[in-house]
């Protein structure tokens, strides 16, 4: 079984289901494995959604890295008063916080070396 980061679930969407399982659970209408399932299934479309559909770019400058981390192969970084370019617009932002994992899912086993 392949497993996929689950940094999604801490967007506005993710909290939004998590939300709604939980009161579901709570209701009794669903059992927390169901809630689990649905979990796991938002973590695998989100990450496919995101890998084949979005196709805009942005870029930064400016701004101050403020801080920075690696841990469990999976950078963050901090980012004060950075200036966006999506596109045809910019945009002036007080801080962004910069989430970057390994291309290779949690689990994936390694390619062969030859």
């Amino acid at each position: 079984m392949t497993h996929y980061y689950e940094l999604y679930r801490r967007s506005s969407i993710g909290m939004a289901l998590t939300d709604s399982l939980d009161e579901l659970i709570q209701d009794s209408d669903i059992d927390p494995q169901l809630a689990m399932k649905v979990l796991l299934q938002f973590d695998k479309s989100i990450t496919e959604a995101l890998e084949t559909k979005v196709r805009t770019k942005a870029t930064f400058k400016q701004g101050s890295l403020h801080t920075y981390r690696f841990c469990d192969e999976v950078w963050t970084f901090i980012i004060k008063n950075p200036n966006f370019k999506l596109e045809h617009e910019q945009i002036h932002v007080d801080k962004i916080k910069i989430v970057a994992c390994n291309a290779k899912k949690p689990g994936d086993a390694e390619p062969a070396k030859n």
